[in-house]
């Protein structure tokens, strides 16, 4: 049998197979608030032995794109209750994804009176869409004080502990992608000069902190995190390559002193070997690999030693039954991208089982 389709142990992460589906956005919660169709959709899948839920935020100003979901009301706590219990059902765990989009978003995407926070005042460039008219310039983000960043903390340290109550296995804090985290991260947009900024331990200190801090509230063996080292998503732009190397290989040091539960990468092609390799030297539990891996190459790949599990994302979008198809050696279905983010079922609900 492929090492993929068996059962993973590590330490004490037991899935039913190497096999995670990872976090997509999909823009189906409407009013920001989780539904029966996301349950629908979460329960197709529950092939995984892990999921890691679409980008979910933590308080009201981290909501910078339209009907993404919530942890910070009693609504979207219920509404979360029944999504886990769903997957629970088929034997497969179930991480929320934390996820603080900081500059990337617009005010008309935000619930009201919540404003457009970042590590600095820089807006980012380019467009994002919003549901009253469309594409729109990103907003001009409000620079936080330091003792806003302290709030930052605790708003995740919150929504962890919601989380919990609404039945999730663990956290994945999103470090990645150019939201909050990796924003503070990445010197083009931390110009900060307090203890936030400047060197490489402050401007990793955020991420740092929330991961110390959300391990203390829930516990480090449900707590994981997303990296995207090189990655220049978000209008980050890149900065010199062996400050980057240091900041993931401290970042992975860091991690492993908390001893959470995963370090979940979302792979590009300028990550050189030797950042893979500091990564994995120096942080010694469960590492998910993601981005662009068939299920020929992930097995490759967990026979490598780099990861220990493999995440697919658009295989599990348009392939409900994606494990199956790794099973039987089945053709996936083709992704609808007209219907990535739009309401209702048609490309989320509707895509045929093999």
């Amino acid at each position: 049998m492929k090492k993929i389709l068996t059962a993973y142990h590590k330490k004490d992460f037991s899935l039913k197979n190497h096999i995670v589906m990872a976090p997509m956005t999909r823009s189906r919660a409407t009013g920001n608030i989780p539904n029966d169709l996301m349950t629908s959709y979460y329960g197709q899948r529950t092939g995984a032995g892990l999921i890691i839920t679409e980008g979910t935020a933590p308080t009201p100003e981290a909501l910078g794109y339209p009907r993404i979901p919530g942890i910070f009301n009693k609504a979207q706590i219920e509404g979360w209750k029944k999504i886990t219990a769903r997957v629970h059902k088929d034997g497969s765990m179930i991480f929320l994804q934390l996820m603080h989009t900081g500059r990337i978003g617009h005010t008309d995407n935000l619930s009201e009176g919540a404003i457009l926070l970042g590590a600095s005042d820089i807006k980012a460039a380019g467009q994002i869409y919003t549901d009253t008219v469309g594409m729109q310039d990103h907003s001009e983000p409000v620079t936080l004080t330091t003792e806003g960043v302290k709030d930052i903390i605790n708003s995740y340290v919150s929504a962890a502990k919601n989380a919990m109550e609404a039945g999730f296995d663990g956290v994945e804090l999103h470090a990645a992608n150019g939201y909050l985290l990796e924003q503070f991260l990445n010197p083009n947009v931390n110009n900060r000069t307090d203890e936030y900024g400047g060197s490489i331990a402050n401007r990793a200190r955020l991420t740092v902190e929330v991961a110390e801090k959300v391990a203390e509230a829930i516990g480090k063996e449900k707590v994981g995190i997303r990296f995207s080292p090189f990655s220049t998503l978000g209008d980050l732009k890149a900065y010199d390559t062996d400050e980057v190397h240091e900041t993931y290989a401290y970042l992975a040091k860091a991690m492993n002193e908390l001893d959470i539960q995963y370090i979940h990468i979302s792979a590009n092609p300028a990550i050189p070997q030797k950042t893979f390799d500091a990564i994995r030297v120096n942080f010694f539990n469960t590492i998910i690999l993601c981005n662009g891996l068939t299920a020929e190459t992930a097995e490759d790949h967990l026979n490598k030693g780099f990861a220990d599990i493999v995440a697919f994302g658009r295989s599990f979008l348009s392939t409900p039954d994606f494990v199956n198809g790794i099973e039987k050696n089945g053709l996936l279905n083709q992704i609808d991208v007209s219907t990535l983010y739009t309401p209702g079922e048609k490309g989320y609900t509707d895509y045929p089982t093999l």
